[in-house]
């Protein structure tokens, strides 16, 4: 008799043991915040009360893109992927990982973790020094529609790292089918600079640094706001600001909410182009372009030349422009390598304030800041 209680007992425990097992591994039980951004809109990390297990929330993680979400679980200490969730799983902090923009390289470089990179897209536009110096190891997969799956498998990713620009990235139904898991990082679509900067955060937490991430991210804004404090101060005049340069007969102007009008008006300018108030550059033909750039101070993303006498033979309608005669043109392109990557758009997006630092030497040399530039550089008279 006495074993029979026994039994009962036992199996009693048991399904004691998998109800409370099924109530605290449920989607519902991820109801933790771990990390809400201050600046990025595009992502946030929830966990559980008592579990080491993540995940990772990213919402609408390309242009134009609505009610998009997709979400990254992280296991960790042997825990169970939650009942009723849908997305993909990582096992443990990720070591291996492959990178499909040069700006999550620089993220992971700006947490001490660029050696954990084995892979990335178009390897001879990136400028990072470790990735550079290690071409031989770290393999080049491939973009857009010519990707090397077999390259991939063989570098065995434990994650690879999307963007999306109008939608879906090429690879996702691919990784699906292969069974690797994926992140959209989406730091692109972000306007504020602070806000592409904080998506370093949800890269650190995949790694397992996420206090790291934030102690190197909290830093940012406040040298960051203290710039944009000087330039505010600035007794000169706001410079009007003209950008870029003509593009398939086209000359895309951004929004006056987008990312580099921002670092402009945070420099103490004042971007010309008061049109577009979308959410996304917009074109204009060449006439009202030259309108725009008759009434400039400075003109700045000057692609495709290196000198002012390239200017002129390359857009003869611009030679006599006030702020070409003057020598007020500018372009981003100072740490630009062999290969034709540009480093503004790889670290510059971790380091916002150091960007913020050079239009500011642009806009207002009278603060005397230090005058080096990093990112920018006056084009020649040549």
């Amino acid at each position: 008799m006495i074993f029979r209680y026994i039994h009962i007992f036992i199996l009693c425990a048991t399904f004691f043991c998998m109800s409370s097992c099924g109530r605290t591994n449920e989607m519902n039980d991820y109801d933790q915040v771990v990390y809400t951004p201050a600046y990025a809109t595009g992502f946030r990390i929830i966990g559980s009360e008592g579990k080491q297990s993540t995940i990772i929330c990213v919402t609408n993680p390309w242009q134009s893109a609505n009610d998009v979400e997709t979400k990254l679980f992280i296991a960790r200490g042997g825990e169970k992927v939650p009942l009723g969730f849908r997305g993909q799983v990582l096992q443990g902090d990720a070591k291996r990982i492959v990178c499909m923009s040069s700006s999550h390289i620089a993220m992971l470089d700006a947490i001490e973790a660029v050696e954990s990179v084995v892979g990335v897209s178009g390897q001879n536009f990136i400028t990072n020094p470790y990735i550079m110096a290690n071409s031989h190891s770290i393999a080049d997969i491939g973009y857009d529609g010519n990707m090397n799956y077999e390259l991939l498998i063989a570098q065995r990713p434990d994650i690879v790292l999307l963007f999306g620009i109008t939608g879906a990235c090429v690879m996702q139904s691919k990784l699906e089918e292969l069974g690797i898991p994926y992140i959209y990082i989406g730091e692109y679509v972000e306007e504020d600079p602070l806000g592409k900067t904080e998506w370093l955060i949800a890269i650190a937490e995949i790694i397992g640094k996420r206090e790291q991430g934030i102690a190197y991210f909290t830093e940012v804004p406040q040298r960051y706001k203290y710039l944009k404090s000087m330039a505010s101060a600035a007794l000169s005049p706001k410079p009007r600001v003209m950008l870029n340069t003509p593009y398939a007969d086209s000359w895309f102007m951004p929004s006056t909410t987008s990312y580099l009008a921002r670092l402009i008006a945070d420099a103490g300018g004042d971007y010309i182009y008061k049109k577009n108030t979308s959410n996304h550059s917009q074109p204009i033909d060449v006439e009202e372009a030259a309108q725009l750039t008759i009434d400039a101070d400075i003109w700045l993303h000057v692609e495709g030349v290196s000198s002012l006498q390239e200017l002129r033979q390359q857009y003869p309608k611009f030679a006599n422009m006030p702020c070409v005669l003057r020598g007020e043109v500018y372009n981003c392109d100072k740490r630009r390598v062999l290969g034709g990557g540009n480093d503004y758009w790889e670290s510059g997006v971790v380091q916002p304030d150091v960007v913020l630092h050079d239009l500011i030497n642009i806009f207002h040399p009278e603060l005397e800041l230090d005058k080096e530039f990093v990112y920018y550089r006056k084009l020649p008279n040549l």
